[in-house]
């Protein structure tokens, strides 16, 4: 089942499975959002807990025991129900259960909010521990969005532009995409700018930290674009299908990062996870902002 909020600037589509957004429309019609087309990739904006990204052999330890779970997490396959909707604002809500528990031995509850003021979305992840133990997750977005976004330009047309001047590292992935243990500086156009070319992603996502939280998708003033801010966030992934020239752009929230090539991860060990004691309440939140 799909859910649509709407006011008078935009009009935003989730999918009760997996929460995911389906559509971000402007109030002149204009789709922001990747619409899924299989030839290049299937998704649009899944949620990405309680891992982001792979494990060694989908494979990871906790408490002596092994558990076997798949690139992302769980929670973009899971069915949502309706906590609280109105005209402009939705809040879903899904939680652990038997199944869930064979792969990840923790009691939660998850909720998204999708809430529009004005021109902006906001997203915000919620998890609340509801067991007796210290519960370890990851979190991102994976949000994709069409590009370009009107005609007469291309996806060379296009840069991202920081909203501070920052010098990022990009976090380097192994031959199995997985973390290869080393970084590099990523320098930007003046600092700000980072032009888009499809063999950007020829490795895979573009993973960096030490990034301004603000980034800006257009092709230059009076373009059509958008604004993702992620304040909470410590990583940003920027990623379309590899070797290929697909016309849209993810750009990634994450708080945590894939496993270590080669290491089946302990839960509780790993150093980016979010640790949350029992009965306690943890969010994050990312925005969209349309122009």
């Amino acid at each position: 089942m799909l859910y649509t909020i709407h006011n008078d600037a935009m009009t935003v589509t989730v999918d009760e499975l997996g929460a995911q957004l389906t559509s971000v429309t402007g109030a002149d019609g204009t789709e922001y959002l990747w619409n899924g087309d299989a030839a290049y990739w299937t998704g649009r904006a899944p949620i990405l807990f309680p891992y982001v990204g792979r494990l060694t052999n989908d494979r990871y330890t906790y408490g002596g025991k092994e558990y076997e779970m798949t690139r992302h997490g769980f929670v973009k396959r899971a069915a949502f129900s309706v906590l609280t909707q109105g005209k402009d604002h939705l809040t879903l809500h899904t939680e652990d259960n038997a199944e869930t528990r064979e792969i990840y031995p923790f009691s939660f509850h998850f909720d998204v909010s999708f809430v529009l003021e004005d021109k902006t979305l906001v997203i915000v992840y919620a998890t609340e521990n509801m067991d007796k133990k210290t519960m370890f997750f990851g979190l991102g977005g994976h949000p994709g969005f069409r590009v370009p976004l009107e005609a007469g330009k291309s996806f060379t047309d296009y840069r991202l532009t920081f909203a501070q001047p920052c010098r990022p590292n990009r976090v380097l992935l192994s031959d199995n995409y997985m973390l290869s243990g080393h970084e590099e500086a990523y320098p930007l156009v003046n600092d700000v700018d980072l032009p888009l070319a499809h063999d950007l992603f020829d490795h895979d996502a573009v993973i960096l930290k030490n990034f301004a939280r603000s980034v800006t998708l257009s092709a230059g003033e009076g373009s059509r674009g958008l604004t993702l801010d992620c304040p909470k966030m410590r990583y940003m992934g920027i990623w379309h299908q590899p070797k290929t020239d697909a016309p849209y752009v993810c750009l990634e929230p994450w708080v945590s990062l894939p496993s270590r090539d080669g290491v089946v991860e302990d839960l509780s060990q790993q150093f980016d996870l979010i640790s949350l004691a029992p009965r306690q309440r943890y969010e994050n939140r990312w925005t969209v902002t349309i122009f």
